[in-house]
């Protein structure tokens, strides 16, 4: 597909035109598909890591800066979670190798084991009564921290562009929503 035609149904689909969504999967696909076989992945994963990718074109589809390099920015998904797939299958390699099924266990001790499940249910708890107090927090410091926590975080015209909120105050408006934020926990020690 020519760059200037996927920038422009990018653009279309992302003002709602199915069309165009499908003209892109379609013209696209290929590309995609030649990306993941590369990696020599079992077909349950190569068809797992096509529909993360797409998944995330489509979650991204109206913050992508370049539309017309949309193929880009899907090989480079597609190289991405196709390694992350590869990494995570390392660790779960079976054997029948007797030197590594004889080797010592690394397993925590039980004491350990208690140990740390009882600091992950501190943790759980800090993190819950964190969000309880972030959600007393007033509309407008919610939405702005909501949409600088985003993954991968937008750039302060899009926060602009999406708030309504200038460039040049979304930086002051963020340190005193968490200078307010950091307050209320102090304040009742959620943390």
């Amino acid at each position: 597909m020519d760059r200037a035609d996927v920038g422009a149904l990018v653009q279309s689909a992302v003002d709602g035109d199915a069309a165009a969504w499908k003209a892109l999967v379609e013209g696209l696909s290929p590309l995609v598909w030649s990306v993941v076989r590369a990696h020599r992945l079992s077909d349950a994963d190569a068809h797992e890591v096509y529909q993360t990718v797409w998944f995330r074109f489509a979650q991204h589809l109206g913050r992508l800066r370049e539309p017309d390099k949309a193929g880009s920015w899907l090989a480079s998904t597609a190289r991405h979670e196709s390694l992350k797939v590869i990494k995570s299958l390392k660790r779960l390699t079976p054997t029948d190798d007797p030197q590594l099924l004889d080797r010592i266990s690394e397993d925590r001790t039980p004491e350990q084991s208690v140990l740390d499940s009882e600091e992950a249910a501190a943790e759980t708890e800090r993190i819950r009564r964190m969000w309880q107090e972030f959600e007393e927090l007033g509309d407008r410091c919610r939405q702005l921290l909501r949409v600088l926590m985003a993954s991968p975080p937008p750039t302060y015209q899009e926060v602009s562009a999406a708030l309504g909120i200038a460039v040049g105050s979304i930086g002051p408006l963020r340190q005193r929503c968490l200078r307010r934020l950091r307050a209320r926990i102090d304040a009742r020690g959620a943390l």
